[in-house]
């Protein structure tokens, strides 16, 4: 089953997220939160690994630009590596990817590990993928992944449809 997370822009979809992982040993993926200074990481949700993808002014790798920010190439594959992996284990029933948005609709970003990962959980019982996607963007994303049989959740839903 597909659960599509969804809402504004800083609603507090990751910060929901992050609360309902808490203390579960049965979601693994990523999520995308912000630092105190408002910089994005990625934090492995099973391992509790975080690494930056927002590149600074001093970052001299390569970067994808979407606007004005640059996020750095490296961390995007090292997140469709880990989401990729994290599908195949058999020890968690949810699997978070946070999130969908313009960069993958693109087909760059999390573009990889979205592409995999939705077939697979499309038609599954048993264990669950849920996105996160800003609600301007969720029509967009279904076309685009041919996304068929999912579920739309606010972020007060998570508790009480996720359990």
């Amino acid at each position: 089953m597909i659960y599509i997370l969804t809402g504004p822009i800083h609603s507090g979809k990751t910060s929901a997220l992050r609360n309902w992982c808490q203390g579960r040993n049965d979601v693994d993926g990523l999520l995308s939160p912000d630092d105190d200074s408002g910089t994005r990481y990625f934090y492995e949700i099973a391992k509790g690994n975080s690494f930056a993808f927002e590149a600074t002014a001093s970052d001299a790798e390569p970067t994808i630009t979407v606007g004005p920010f640059r996020f750095l190439t490296a961390a995007f594959e090292r997140a469709n590596r880990y989401l990729t992996e994290a599908a195949k284990g058999a020890h968690s029933t949810y699997l978070v990817l946070d999130e969908l948005g313009k960069l993958e609709l693109k087909d760059k970003g999390l573009h990889e590990g979205a592409r995999l990962l939705i077939p697979q959980f499309q038609e599954s019982t048993t264990r669950h993928l849920v996105l996160v996607i800003r609600d301007t963007l969720v029509e967009a994303a279904i076309a685009h992944y041919k996304i068929g049989h999912h579920r739309l959740l606010r972020k007060e839903e998570l508790l009480r449809t996720l359990d």
